[in-house]
């Protein structure tokens, strides 16, 4: 048997109408791609027909299909993870079930990172086929946002179609709302210069409503605190509250020298000054965070003796001529 060349990973969750639209559009795209191929579909616990139309297409001889049922909806990002987790190809694609990302790109994403020698490349919906106000300039924002913090630029981290070395991906575990920041992810374990972008097609969304609203704006804002903390301080969190702790500490330490030379020095009554509880407050401050520091670093050991445990719980795979395996 020959190895498989690509994977194409897709989230599903309540996409009964485009499910079956999407199956043959992927097929379509990879008629002729030159090495084998295969398509993961995760069903992220649909509450409508989305498996049952996804498993008519098992039956199709054109294609390599794997559908991996998931127990409950866990949501998108360990949908993903569960898709890559199953995936056996060499390279990953990655794009949406709402049949707004366009499979017809995903041979040119595979050619371009294997010619520029990237390990992720990032779609960039130059045209994007969504509203102003809810959606382009709220993401136009983030995208600046994240680009800033995290130092890998791009103009669209929020584009699902995306192409990986497994071996890379595969490095990195996702969970939470992770999928938004995978590229800074990615910057944890190889150079920012090995990730890049193309510019792909954006389709507007034709069946369905989008899962997505204008809280999105609000967490995105809570996960970049958490990717600022996790890229720059996973391995070492307590100098990350240290830090903190021994600055509050300084400051603690001036202001009740300060009041120390007032009281005994110059005597004069600092019980009733605000400055002495600041102070006092200070103290405790920096010892609490000392101590959190060195909590955090216990628990970033026990954190990388990862024991195994997933994000999510898959009911069963189905496959061609199986019913499940």
């Amino acid at each position: 048997m020959h190895s498989i060349e690509l994977s194409v990973v897709i989230p599903v969750f309540n996409e009964e109408d485009s499910i079956q639209p999407l199956i043959t559009r992927v097929r379509d795209a990879l008629t002729n791609f030159p090495s084998p191929w295969e398509l993961i579909l995760v069903d992220d616990g649909s509450t409508d027909r989305t498996l049952v139309n996804a498993r008519k297409a098992l039956s199709d001889p054109g294609i390599d299909l794997k559908i991996v049922e998931l127990q409950k909806n866990f949501g998108q990002t360990a949908a993903m993870q569960a898709g890559i987790d199953a995936a056996a190809g060499r390279l990953i694609a990655t794009l949406d079930g709402d049949l707004q990302n366009d499979p017809a790109d995903i041979p040119e994403m595979v050619a371009a990172i294997e010619e520029r020698q990237l390990d992720l490349l990032v779609g960039w919906r130059k045209n994007r086929q969504d509203g102003l106000f809810l959606r382009k300039i709220p993401s136009w924002c983030a995208n600046r946002l994240i680009g800033k913090i995290t130092g890998v630029r791009l103009h669209d981290y929020g584009c699902s179609l995306k192409v990986y070395r497994a071996s890379i991906i595969k490095q990195v575990k996702l969970m939470g709302e992770m999928h938004r920041f995978i590229p800074a992810w990615v910057a944890g374990v190889v150079p920012s210069s090995r990730i890049g972008e193309m510019p792909v097609t954006h389709h507007a969304r034709q069946h369905g409503q989008s899962k997505y609203g204008i809280s999105r704006t609000f967490r995105v804002i809570l996960d970049l605190l958490s990717v600022l903390f996790f890229m720059r301080y996973k391995a070492r969190p307590g100098h990350f509250f240290g830090s903190i702790g021994l600055a509050a500490g300084a400051l603690s330490g001036l202001i009740l020298l300060y009041l120390g030379f007032d009281k005994f020095v110059l005597g004069n009554d600092i019980g009733t000054r605000p400055m002495l509880i600041v102070g006092v407050m200070l103290f405790l401050s920096s010892v609490q965070l000392i101590t959190t520091g060195i909590l955090a670093e216990m628990m970033a050991r026990t954190y990388f003796s990862d024991d195994g445990t997933t994000s999510y719980i898959v009911r069963q795979v189905f496959v061609r001529d199986q019913t499940d395996a």
